[in-house]
């Protein structure tokens, strides 16, 4: 029997952190502007993900469409990491909801965004054992035409896997600023940034041998 790979959270004490731009100067792709943290990128070799489901016994066409958006959405990743989907989440290190996020200042003005991903990190007890974890709270706006609702997922989601931060280069998911046509598939660069960031050390994921306090 195996073991399962997204047991239910016990116990959880959230860490104060921040994200900071990354030391290193030189990295494939777009590596060298993502930010880090000071245990490491916040990266796991298996995530679980926990997809918000409708309100409804019958859902209407638009919660419809934004679930067939995420689910797309995710399959992009799962070529090219490990995801397994749970039904709760008291399972999931990354939760996304159909929301739309919260305005946000910049500078002395109040912007919309179709999306955005708040990232926590968490010493969390599962099956007994404590173990240093992200933990991603991903918001996607179902009021989006389509293409640019599975797009604004996908960004998103590079996000929840570790991405923190934005290629300068249009035609990657993981740009500030996309071309005209929205991009839906990973571009070499985007999967060049992902393959170095996961073979950076980190102690997300490990054990922690003491119980936090």
């Amino acid at each position: 029997m195996s073991l399962d790979p997204c047991p239910p959270v016990e116990a959880i004490h959230v860490l104060e952190m921040s994200l900071d731009r990354s030391a290193v100067s030189s990295a494939p792709g777009y590596g060298s502007v993502l930010a880090t943290t000071s245990f490491g990128p916040p990266v796991l070799q298996h995530w679980c993900v926990w997809l918000e489901p409708s309100d409804h016994q019958a859902p209407d066409r638009w919660e419809r469409r934004w679930t067939l958006a995420l689910e797309t959405a995710l399959s992009v990743w799962e070529e090219v990491l490990p995801i397994t989907r749970v039904k709760s989440p008291n399972r999931a290190h990354i939760q996304i909801l159909q929301r739309r996020p919260p305005r946000r200042r910049i500078g002395s003005q109040w912007r919309a965004s179709n999306g955005r991903s708040r990232l926590q990190v968490v010493e969390v007890q599962r099956l007994g054992q404590w173990r240093l974890e992200p933990r991603v709270e991903v918001l996607v706006s179902p009021e989006l035409r389509a293409s640019v609702l599975e797009a604004t997922a996908v960004h998103e989601l590079g996000h929840a896997f570790g991405i923190w931060g934005h290629s300068p280069q249009p035609d990657d998911v993981m740009a500030i600023h996309q071309n005209q046509n929205p991009v839906l598939k990973l571009s070499k660069r985007d999967r060049v940034t992902l393959n170095w960031l996961y073979q950076r050390i980190t102690d997300f994921g490990q054990l922690i041998k003491t119980n936090p306090k």
